[in-house]
């Protein structure tokens, strides 16, 4: 008897397993070629391992790819997802689609850049206005609060870069009247393009004393301009987001700070929403994290040193 009672005990199990499969959950990012991303992946992988989740991860290869976005998103809402997570690369473009969704009964969490609606259930984001704030703060600082600066924007359309990009031009214009944007440009998400559009500026005005970037590529192609014209460590530059070569010449004083978000915290708070909502309960409908200046000197701080080095083999093996 205790025998038959052993072996039917893993049949009932597996039973229940087939009755009760893990709850599938779809997240778009903008772009699965940048590090930002990457670790964002991670972060959600480390949610749904927690919450028992199934996460589908798929996203166009850059941050322009509007219409493979879109495909995307419809796709995961006829596979009838238990949640859903889109970063809209445009405010505009995805507007369809996740009402599509929400339509279909599908919940949907909005994170790190927003959509001109408020058809979904939660967002997750870094407060982008106060990051371009503080970058704004931190390159006054380094200038001595007079010169001539120049902004690499990331593309029109996406609301985080914007946001960071209005918070910037805000208190420049309000607290730093001596300090002069004389140029922007965008860099299209690509760190090629970014990097032409940085020599295009840096060609128009030799003799700029200040750069702001909004994005990573946006930041690596500033980078690689002004160190190829060795300029790099006479341009003071901020930077956004970090990547290992950024940290690198962080060290070395080639560029002055970064403006760093937490990714690993968005994808696993994005993912929290979604899982909370399975669960019946309401989650919250905004969840703001805030970003960090990070300089040559507390680069080592334990906290920076969680941000910007996650375990990112822990979870995307």
């Amino acid at each position: 008897m205790k025998r038959r009672a052993f072996l039917a005990a893993p049949v009932l199990a597996l039973a229940a397993c087939k009755r009760t499969p893990k709850k599938v959950v779809a997240v778009i990012p903008k772009a699965t070629s940048h590090v930002f991303w990457v670790t964002v992946q991670a972060g959600c992988l480390a949610a749904c391992q927690e919450f028992n989740l199934e996460l589908l991860w798929n996203g166009p290869t850059t941050e322009t790819e509007y219409t493979r976005q879109v495909q995307i998103v419809d796709s995961m809402v006829a596979r009838r997802v238990d949640g859903l997570a889109v970063a809209a690369t445009d405010r505009r473009a995805l507007l369809a689609p996740v009402e599509r969704a929400t339509l279909a009964g599908i919940p949907v969490t909005i994170f790190d850049s927003g959509l001109d609606t408020d058809r979904y259930m939660s967002f997750v984001a870094t407060d982008n206005l106060e990051a371009g704030r503080m970058a704004a703060r931190k390159l006054a600082d380094l200038l001595n609060f007079k010169g001539d600066i120049a902004i690499l924007m990331n593309a029109p359309g996406s609301i985080s870069s914007m946001d960071r990009e209005d918070g910037f031009r805000e208190v420049m214009e309000k607290d730093y009247p001596n300090i002069h944007i004389v140029a922007e440009q965008f860099g299209m998400a690509e760190r090629s393009t970014a990097r032409a559009a940085a020599e295009n500026i840096l060609t128009a005005h030799p003799k700029l004393d200040g750069f702001f970037a909004s994005t990573e590529p946006s930041s690596m192609g500033v980078l690689l301009a002004l160190k190829a014209r060795d300029l790099a460590r006479q341009v003071r530059f901020v930077a956004f987001d970090a990547n290992d070569d950024m940290i690198e010449d962080l060290r070395k004083g080639l560029l002055d700070a970064i403006v760093v978000q937490d990714p690993f915290k968005m994808g696993y708070e994005t993912v929290k929403t979604l899982a909370e909502k399975i669960a019946g309960r309401t989650p919250p409908r905004r969840i703001d994290l805030h970003a960090r200046i990070v300089t040559d000197r507390n680069l080592d701080d334990p906290e920076i040193q969680r941000i910007i080095n996650p375990d990112l083999k822990k979870y995307i093996k």
